[in-house]
């Protein structure tokens, strides 16, 4: 759509609001409120741990490389895991002089917990909504995240956005594809 009507315009400003809204009501929800910390954890310690717990143990470059991000954000974002016990370095099976990342018995507790908490947040968020309304918004945002995703996976030049919108196009993380369970 590159030459967007101005019913379409005025459509997409509004979706692009609330996706603004969204991501910062996302945000507040995570940290329970302005200020306040409940049982939450950081997007990317979320995303990385579902990695691992869907996969298996993987070393920093595969880890990376299933999430469309760089090896160096891997492993700053691994480090607190590591340091907290949610994750743990073992050796590879095939080549005991490799490392590879694996989801601990405590990672798996809190991975979890935080999914127990984020289901029933959807429950409450969207309790008086029918069945068939869950479901078309679920398959709607698992679209447009794909959209999203092929979109980052597809861009060969950060500079296609206008200035400062590249790294807020989206507010996702990497390319991982929606349907991949981020």
């Amino acid at each position: 759509m590159s030459n967007p009507t101005e019913t379409s315009t005025e459509l997409l400003e509004r979706l692009q609001h609330q996706v603004a809204l969204f991501a910062r009501r996302a945000e507040q929800t995570r940290l329970g409120g302005v200020g306040k910390a409940r049982n939450s954890m950081d997007r990317a310690a979320y995303l990385l741990l579902n990695r691992l717990d869907r996969e298996g143990p993987m070393g920093v470059k595969a880890l990376a490389e299933a999430m469309g991000i760089d090896s160096s954000t891997v492993t700053r974002q691994v480090a607190p895991l590591v340091d907290t016990g949610l994750v743990k370095r073992t050796s590879h099976p095939e080549d005991g002089r490799a490392v590879v990342l694996a989801l601990s018995p405590r990672g798996r507790g809190r991975l979890d917990e935080v999914r127990d908490s984020r289901r029933r947040l959807m429950a409450q968020v969207t309790d008086e909504w029918s069945a068939e309304e869950r479901e078309t918004f679920t398959e709607l945002l698992v679209r447009f995240n794909e959209g999203l995703a092929d979109w980052h996976a597809g861009l060969s030049h950060r500079d296609e956005l206008p200035e400062g919108d590249a790294e807020s196009a989206s507010g996702v993380e990497g390319t991982e594809r929606a349907s991949e369970g981020a």
